[in-house]
């Protein structure tokens, strides 16, 4: 661990001092470095880091890819028939067994789970109810997981599992409060749904008059709603991604997704679990749909979107664009494994 800290140091110490040109900067500086997934025609918006040799991502046209070697080489693991499917968000938890959700509504938002790498699939999951309409899910451990929905009848629906996937359960709403006209979710880059520690999760949203974040600290049963200084008021606008390194200590990025417009106040902060959020002083410069603490850091943080990668040393205060590629999603691991994903087939990793 002590290894670790002095090389997340040495990165952090790195990252800071570079431009956002970081990809032309040379040998030694922190960038990230473009992986060939073997495909050009798929947007990776799911993206889950087991380690710095293991990573799954997930995407449109029902695709799935895993690698076990750091990127050099990537397995095709789609689910057979899966095609007309567009794969969100996916959380894996080692090199063979992962949970795979597919977006849209009615029964085009489904589950499915893999124990043999990919080799073969089952589908635990499929949505019948034609107002329900999933984007994301978490884990607390390799058992429990929950899966949401923008709401129906009037509050968010929520999925439960407690056998890592294998079946889902929908719980009961009374402990939802009310959704807002129009509030939704984002499933923009697997994030809009995240736990931290046994019982803690937070759902982001946007879309309505106040971008809200909602958070339960039993494991989705009873919910408390925060508004948040991210700007909403539009379809377009709200938090699109949550990241919390315990469960106080959370950050949210969002803006407007679309390329034309401005993203004003673009990310906030909390320290005390989400029951107040600060804006941040110097937020990203535009929309970002990713964000994911650095590892063995308690003030570190990357955030990501098609415009480029934003890097915090501060807690989220402020942030600074450290490179300028496009990504739809990050994650990072205790072993320093820092992947990002997005549009044409893009994957990366972080490397010094």
């Amino acid at each position: 661990m002590a290894a670790l800290g002095t090389v997340c140091v040495a990165v952090l110490a790195a990252l800071t001092a570079v431009p956002a040109q970081a990809r032309e900067s040379g040998p030694g500086a922190p960038h990230w470095e473009l992986k060939d997934s073997g495909t050009e025609d798929v947007r990776f918006r799911g993206l889950s880091a087991v380690s710095r040799d293991t990573a799954w991502v997930s995407g449109t046209r029902g695709t799935v890819l895993r690698t076990t070697d750091g990127g050099a080489t990537w397995r095709d693991v789609s689910p057979p028939g899966a095609a007309e499917l567009q794969f969100r968000d996916i959380e894996a938890f080692d090199a063979r067994r992962a949970v795979v959700l597919a977006i849209g509504e009615g029964e085009a938002s489904r589950v499915y789970r893999t124990d043999d790498g990919g080799a073969t699939w089952t589908e635990s999951f499929r949505n019948t109810d034609a107002k329900a309409f999933y984007d994301c899910l978490t884990f607390f451990d390799r058992r429990h997981g929950l899966a949401m929905s923008d709401p129906v009848d009037g509050t968010f629906r929520i999925l439960s599992t407690r056998d890592g996937g294998r079946s889902w359960t929908v719980l009961p709403s009374g402990g939802m409060p009310a959704a807002q006209d129009g509030e939704a979710g984002f499933a923009a880059s697997g994030q809009c749904l995240v736990s931290s520690g046994p019982k803690d999760v937070w759902l982001a949203t946007g879309g309505a008059a106040r971008a809200r974040v909602l958070h339960s600290d039993d494991r989705g049963l009873t919910w408390t709603a925060t508004d948040t200084p991210v700007p909403a008021g539009d379809p377009a606008r709200g938090v699109f991604a949550l990241a919390f390194r315990d469960r106080t200590h959370g950050l949210a990025v969002g803006g407007d997704y679309r390329a034309d417009q401005p993203s004003p106040r673009a990310a906030a902060r909390t320290a005390d679990g989400g029951r107040t959020w600060l804006p941040a002083a110097e937020p990203p410069p535009a929309y970002r749909s990713g964000v994911a603490w650095l590892p063995h850091s308690r003030r570190a943080a990357l955030a990501v979107g098609p415009t480029g990668t934003d890097l915090t040393t501060d807690g989220g205060r402020t942030w600074r664009t450290v490179d300028t590629g496009s990504y739809d999603t990050v994650d990072c691991t205790a072993d320093l494994g820092c992947w990002a994903s997005g549009e044409k087939g893009r994957v990366a990793r972080l490397e010094r």
